[in-house]
């Protein structure tokens, strides 16, 4: 892959672009796909809001787009820094629009009976239950950082744009993974709580901070590469990749602070829904109780009733004493 030899500049933002053909494909086919589906389940007479819409098409494929043909993509391959901001956006802040879009909910309201049918087996299945668990999607997003810049895999990156292309691909995918089971918008095989994902988040928090210390204190990464390229101009090989730590670190922390406040919302919406249900649970056993205990005096009071007797409309039957000794 050709290496740019313009610094890079704030300009560089607005002026410096390329053609990344694996990108605009792809975001392509995922647009054309979810606007069809979009409008076909809105005719249907679905409630799906513009707003998963702009989630998906402008903050999920628009971001995912400036990566691989705007500035980021063009430095991609010169800078440790640019490249560990595209990971970092592809891995975390793409993703998360893309889940927050709801595709599979969009997919299913363009959908028949049949075509539903099949996409809910599908998602309920145990290959879906597996890659949905929390032990499985979190150990993903997790690990992918690590493998990815601390082995041969991050040279095989720079050095081969079909690596590149594939790599930033299965980025994204196991982002979205993760972020469609955790966020739980889409129909998921199994419902977590979200106090389990509030503590997922931390944990994921520290391991992105350790990893930038690694990067920060630890040998270059791809010192061959970078030392091949002749750049003159920015920073030198270890500020470029103590800037990159700390983009890895500082920003995975703020993007994951965000992360955390919708989920601390969600967890809030949830457990006022519980709250809601249990407090239903409780008025409806109340209200059982009380008709039981109705019936209950209603019958109590039918059988005293049996046991008076029945007038005939003599005097002595006025009388408590008498009537007591003539019953008997």
């Amino acid at each position: 892959m050709l290496q740019t030899r313009t610094p890079l500049q704030l300009s560089s933002l607005v002026s410096s672009w390329r053609w990344d053909t694996s990108t605009v494909l792809v975001i392509a086919l995922l647009g054309l796909a979810y606007a069809a589906c979009f409008l076909k389940g809105r005719q249907r007479g679905e409630q799906l809001p513009v707003s998963r819409a702009l989630y998906f098409g402008l903050a999920g494929l628009g971001v995912w787009l400036y990566t691989g043909v705007g500035m980021i993509g063009v430095y991609s391959d010169t800078l440790f820094w640019v490249r560990a901001l595209q990971v970092l956006l592809l891995l975390y802040l793409v993703p998360f629009a893309l889940a927050a879009g709801a595709p599979f909910t969009v997919l299913r309201a363009a959908l028949g009976p049949a075509g539903r049918k099949r996409l809910d087996a599908m998602l309920s299945g145990s290959v879906a239950r597996l890659l949905t668990h929390p032990a499985t999607a979190s150990m993903l997003i997790l690990l992918l950082p690590w493998a990815l810049f601390l082995s041969p895999w991050y040279e095989s990156v720079l050095r081969h744009g079909g690596v590149d292309a594939v790599t930033r691909i299965i980025v994204v995918a196991i982002g979205f993974l993760y972020f469609y089971s955790r966020l739980q918008i889409d129909p998921v095989p199994k419902h977590f709580t979200q106090g389990l994902s509030l503590l997922i988040t931390i944990a994921e928090s520290l391991a992105d901070g350790i990893l930038g210390i690694v990067l920060w204190l630890g040998p270059l990464v791809a010192a061959g590469y970078y030392g091949s390229l002749g750049r003159t101009w920015g920073p030198d090989a270890r500020l470029d990749q103590t800037i990159g730590a700390g983009i890895l670190w500082l920003l995975g922390d703020f993007l994951g602070l965000i992360y955390s406040l919708v989920v601390m919302r969600a967890f809030a919406a949830d457990e006022k829904r519980r709250a809601g249900e249990i407090d239903a649970e409780l008025d409806a056993a109340e209200a059982a109780r009380s008709r039981r205990k109705v019936v209950s005096r209603t019958a109590t009071r039918d059988a005293e009733a049996d046991d008076e007797p029945v007038s005939t409309g003599l005097w002595w039957e006025n009388d408590p004493q008498l009537r007591e000794r003539f019953r008997r």
